[in-house]
């Protein structure tokens, strides 16, 4: 792991203090956001198969919760500030799609 310090994968708070390894109940002071999840371990991409780079991983259908996954590892500056949940992301694009708006 690099000397960048390890953040919130949801709101980016620092998070300098936390003992490693993180265990599976920590959550982020400030958000409250799990964060032994997927979203937080440098083997997360969404890009490929499963969202998960280390091939013989056990799938995890939920990225955002915590889980028992043995080949986690925090990555550093994890906050992408993209980091709206799946729930938040379908209703977005449903809104785009029917011309709704929030509030009106």
């Amino acid at each position: 792991m690099t000397n960048d310090p390890l953040q919130c994968w949801k709101c980016g708070a620092s998070l300098p203090e936390l003992p490693m390894p993180l265990s599976r109940r920590e959550e982020c002071p400030a958000c409250h956001a799990d964060l032994r999840v997927c979203r937080l371990c440098e083997f997360y991409d969404p890009t490929v198969s499963r969202s998960c780079r280390e091939p013989i991983a056990d799938h995890v259908s939920d990225k955002e919760r915590a889980n028992f996954c043995g080949y986690f590892k925090p990555r550093p500056n994890a906050n992408d500030g993209n980091s709206q949940s799946a729930a938040d992301t379908a209703r977005a694009e449903l809104e785009a799609l029917f011309g709704l708006k929030k509030g009106g």
